[in-house]
């Protein structure tokens, strides 16, 4: 595996591989990598010829009083699981690099990115469909990879490629979990062994609210039931809300998919999940 840290290097190599008609897999992360990850990258290798993960704690997406300077940075050993996994290259651009002097542009994706998280934190989407749409011209990449747990970001990077007819593949890769259910994310190194035994409930109560609305439940009724579950639990609750798996509104059509989504605080960490909603049952 390459680690590439200079855009002009970033370039030759690209160029070789696409000379002779290798397809490139992107795989963009903030580093602090786990089993999810990793997920990424295995997906990744069984559609391209060459992967490349990228880290770059992207500060366009912080916003005032969130966890910039104590986001996990694990250098060395996110490069050692990489390596073993297979990854082709590692791109790992310092700040000056994807923010020079003068750096004045973003992208920003209304609809998708209104309500849920980018209500609870203004600015954060367009600093990620910015940073993604950098990667996206610096890489090259013919499909790229992200995992659904990060469910609105795969919506409006969705959308960002389509409404500005990026030639890219968007691939959902399913949430990993670990074996209680919670969702595999570089933030639970956060939480303290107690707060550890509580976050349970956050995948428990979405689970629950939705085997209640596909047996024909009252939506409403479960999205309460949940948040009154996860504030029972020692949660701060954010949202709960049940959506279009598609466009992220409000549901029109019971028969489309949809998608139920938490976001809530356990101690001082915020923690996020989702879960499928498949059609009503009679």
């Amino acid at each position: 595996m390459q680690t590439i840290r200079d855009k002009a290097a970033l370039a030759t190599l690209i160029d070789s591989w696409k000379a002779t008609g290798e397809r490139i897999a992107l795989v963009p992360t903030m580093g602090a990598l786990h089993a999810g990850h990793m997920a990424l990258v295995a997906e990744a290798r069984r559609r391209a010829a060459r992967v490349a993960v990228s880290i770059f704690v992207n500060p366009m997406q912080f916003g005032a009083g969130e966890d910039l300077d104590r986001y996990p940075r694990r250098e060395q050993a996110d490069s050692r699981m990489l390596a073993d996994a297979g990854a082709d290259l590692l791109w790992l651009p310092p700040v000056e690099a994807m923010y020079p002097a003068g750096f004045a542009s973003t992208v920003s994706v209304t609809g998708v990115s209104d309500g849920l998280d980018g209500a609870a934190r203004p600015g954060h989407f367009d600093g990620v469909a910015t940073v993604v749409t950098k990667l996206f011209n610096q890489v090259r990449a013919d499909v790229a990879l992200f995992g659904e747990k990060d469910f609105q970001q795969l919506a409006v990077i969705r959308r960002m490629v389509a409404d500005l007819d990026m030639a890219v593949e968007i691939v959902g890769v399913p949430t990993q979990r670990d074996d209680d259910g919670l969702a595999l994310s570089s933030r639970n190194l956060y939480l303290a062994p107690d707060d550890r035994a509580k976050a349970v409930a956050l995948p428990r109560a979405l689970g629950v609210a939705a085997r209640a609305i596909e047996k024909g439940g009252d939506p409403a009724a479960a999205v309460t039931h949940a948040r009154e579950a996860l504030s029972a639990a020692g949660f701060a609750v954010d949202y709960v809300a049940l959506v279009d798996a598609e466009t992220l509104a409000e549901p029109v059509d019971p028969a489309r998919p949809m998608r139920l989504l938490a976001a809530a605080r356990i101690g001082s960490t915020r923690l996020i999940d989702n879960v499928a909603v498949t059609a009503q049952q009679g």
